[in-house]
């Protein structure tokens, strides 16, 4: 077992390679993605400026907290761009539908935006989804408008961000040039998002994705991480501690200038005790 997956909790963020905050529960993990998002979203508003996050469906216990803060103290959203990751396709062509209860964009349109008050939610021209058809138009959006303040988001089982799953093959800075474009999902990440969304029911789960590019992930100017799962012990270990590889994904992030993962007491346990 590498050296890293025996570092004890204690000890977390020692000498890491990717910043590590280390919290209690996993709502304390979600209040600071939320609160992150608001401090940002203030600070632009205040300065007359836009705000432009990437976002994810997963993590998702932010939201809640995002909603209500944004409501209660009537901040707007009006001057705000949310380029979501990525969504599942049913083909290399076709999204799963909206109503679809894994759907990334009726996740967001029931779960977010349909639940801020409409005075003050981000306009509907102004929430960004992949196109599968058109992969790189958003690509073009988000470097008209400075490429992105913030980019939210988890880290899968297999060290992918969004779904820029391994590739081996290419090289590091091949790698931070890839585009949004459409994928197979892996068989690992399938399996993972089988177990944590549809009870294990892997042959129910889409096999194909249209996700943000790693370019776009990598030149945001900060990068926020949320881990809390069993599994998150090992992944976020390599994260921060492993070597730089494309196939693992998220170690990439090691070069960049702003990121950090939130870690809950969970996903700080060692992945093996003894």
């Amino acid at each position: 077992m590498h050296d890293y997956y025996r570092i004890p909790p204690q000890e977390l963020g020692e000498g890491a390679r990717i910043p590590l905050k280390c919290l209690g529960e996993s709502g304390e993990v979600f209040y600071e993605m939320a609160q992150e998002m608001i401090r940002a979203i203030r600070e632009n508003n205040a300065r007359g400026q836009r705000t432009v996050f990437i976002v994810p469906v997963g993590p998702v216990g932010q939201y809640p907290i995002f909603v209500r803060l944004v409501n209660e103290q009537k901040i707007s959203l009006k001057n705000c761009w949310f380029f979501n990751m990525d969504e599942y396709m049913a083909d290399p062509q076709t999204k799963i539908p909206p109503s679809d209860p894994l759907s990334f964009i009726g996740f967001m349109e029931r779960q977010v935006y349909g639940r801020i008050d409409p005075a003050l939610t981000v306009p509907p021209a102004q929430r960004v989804y992949p196109d599968p058809l058109e992969p790189q138009k958003g690509d073009r959006l988000l470097k008209e408008l400075g490429g992105a303040d913030i980019c939210f988001g988890g880290i899968g089982i297999n060290g992918h961000l969004a779904f820029n799953e391994p590739q081996p093959e290419l090289t590091v800075q091949a790698f931070t040039q890839l585009p949004t474009r459409v994928l197979e999902i892996s068989r690992e990440t399938r399996t993972a998002n089988a177990i944590g969304d549809l009870g294990g029911a892997i042959e129910d789960m889409p096999p194909y994705c249209v996700t943000i590019g790693f370019h776009q992930i990598f030149t945001a100017k900060k990068v926020r991480l949320g881990v809390f799962r069993d599994w998150h012990r090992a992944v976020m270990r390599r994260a921060a501690y492993g070597e730089i590889t494309t196939a693992f994904p998220v170690t990439l992030l090691q070069d960049h200038p702003d990121a950090l993962i939130y870690v809950n007491a969970n996903a700080a346990r060692r992945p093996v005790e003894g």
